[in-house]
């Protein structure tokens, strides 16, 4: 047992003993899981070294035999790719504990218990490679949100949770189907082995077979990123949610569907990939646009972060399929600036609706003056958002937008508009909310920050700072295995070699 499978089993075990915990202590509950999430943060920090020494190779991989038959087997590991994200999602986790602390209440083991699982789900994601694993990984991450929305929501949030788990399943299903279809061409689930008999001739699908199997992934994963216009459940499901439901749902559930068509897609299916490229590109531009332009005209702040999020995930879209150096660092580079600054945007909002038990942006006005520090605090996180040079957006949407120039110009040109956009609606939202007069139940209500607040956006602010002036101490890993995954998509395929030249070489 490896590094890895610790950091799988410490969260899973974790969500166990939670549930074991005795109900009617909370302080306990919430400790316990505070202290679950920081040891997993902090033995996810152990990957760091080895990958960043060899990123394009897989490190801390295990590869045993799960079931017999059909073959289907245990392989974990991690790469240039994954490795932030597994850390996003592993740094993410406590401050999600930390700010559920006075707002989740009622059956505070259980939430705790599906928070942790929902850790063990999104780890797994990142770090699977056999893509039946993958799958089961996939689906257990869903179920851990569905609760949280369904029972921690907001007024709606059965309709909200459903909807969610809908959509989510159409896509898992056609999934499931193209894995299957794979799996009796190919004999395996694993997926560097699929990858490799691809490279080498073993494997070869036809044109038609690749366009089909690349658009049953593909659907799959544009649903959970969402890519426009798939993206429909996403405002509802934030809407509801309780705050650390929207932290994780935004900031580490959504890159389940970029890293999908990364991990999967691109290597799997590099024709179809190239083939389908152009619509594709013209989807991600217009999903910027749209979410911007609706993003405008929300009166729910929570509603307008998740269409920012529609927005700013097409970049992520936009940057993969330009197939350039560029475009796919800025686009990975882009998932781990979006689980930043909009996870501490719904941070921050979390932290008005529990002082004023409002998202409506017309119930504020004038919080600047009776809460200047959190006023301050998300002032720097929507100027974060907006991609300010010297933050972190900035340089994951400037090498997309580079990437997108190196393909089209028109594309840069298009998708630039959004940045845009987003100054519009993000200093619109912060000039309606926290300047002006501030109405009476504002200043009865709305205070600033405590110490237990401080602790868990500080982090958030840092790291903002850190990724905008410092990229190189995240990007080389990245830049690497993107250029491993360009080398797949990009070179020629192998010929089809003859029955007996494959019976030799197994």
């Amino acid at each position: 047992m490896n590094l890895l499978d610790i950091l799988l089993l410490i969260p899973a075990a974790g969500a166990l003993i939670t549930l074991a915990l005795p109900g009617d202590n909370p302080g306990l509950v919430r400790k316990f899981a505070l202290f679950v999430s920081l040891v997993v943060f902090l033995f996810s920090l152990g990957l760091i070294g080895p990958v960043r020494a060899n990123p394009a190779a897989y490190s801390f991989e295990t590869n045993v035999p799960w079931i017999e038959s059909p073959a289907i087997r245990y392989h974990v590991g991690v790469d240039g790719l994954s490795l932030w994200l597994v850390i996003l999602s592993t740094f993410l986790t406590p401050i999600c504990v930390l700010v559920s602390w006075r707002h989740i209440e009622d059956r505070v083991k259980e939430f705790h218990a599906f928070l942790l699982f929902l850790l063990f789900g999104v780890i797994g994601v990142f770090v699977a490679l056999d893509l039946f694993l993958f799958f089961v990984f996939w689906e257990v991450s869903l179920v851990p949100m569905y609760f949280l929305i369904g029972i921690w929501g907001h007024d709606r949030r059965i309709y909200a949770a459903v909807k969610f788990f809908l959509y989510t399943m159409a896509g898992s299903a056609l999934m499931l189907a193209a894995m299957i279809w794979i799996f009796n061409r190919a004999g395996t689930f694993d997926l560097p082995l699929l990858v490799d008999m691809l490279k080498t001739g073993q494997l070869r699908f036809t044109a038609q077979e690749a366009q089909w199997l690349f658009l049953a992934f593909f659907l799959a994963f544009a649903i959970k990123v969402p890519l426009f216009p798939l993206h429909t459940w996403l405002p509802d499901a934030h809407g509801e949610a309780p705050t650390a439901g929207s932290v994780m749902l935004a900031s580490v559930l959504l890159k389940l569907g970029t890293y999908g068509l990364v991990r999967v897609s691109l290597p799997l299916f590099p024709d179809a990939a190239r083939n389908n490229a152009g619509w594709i590109i013209a989807l991600a531009i217009a999903g910027i646009i749209y979410g911007a332009l609706v993003a405008m005209v929300q009166p729910n702040m929570k509603r307008l972060v998740a269409y920012s999020s529609v927005s700013h995930l097409g970049f992520v879209v936009l940057g993969i399929f330009t197939f350039t150096q560029a475009g796919l660092d800025g686009a990975v580079y882009q998932m781990l600036n979006h689980g930043i600054s909009t996870g501490a945007l719904f941070i921050l909002v979390g932290l008005l609706y529990e002082r004023r038990h409002s998202l409506e942006i017309a119930d504020y006005g004038g919080v600047g003056s009776v809460a200047p520090w959190l006023s301050t605090m998300f002032v720097i996180t929507s100027l974060a958002s907006v991609g300010l040079p010297m933050l972190n957006n900035f340089v994951g949407e400037f090498l997309v937008l580079l990437g997108a120039a190196q393909t089209k110009l028109l594309y840069a040109v298009l998708a630039g508009t959004g940045v845009i956009f987003s100054a519009v609606y993000m200093l619109w939202l912060v000039q309606r909310a926290f300047y002006g007069p501030a109405p009476e139940a504002v200043r009865h209500h709305v205070t600033d920050m405590n110490g237990r607040e401080w602790a868990l956006v500080m982090p958030l602010i840092v790291m903002m700072v850190w990724m905008g002036v410092g990229p190189q101490t995240f990007l080389p890993p990245v830049s690497q295995q993107s250029r491993q995954t360009l080398e797949m998509v990009l070179e020629k395929p192998a010929p089809q070699k003859s029955a007996q030249e494959v019976a030799h070489a197994r």
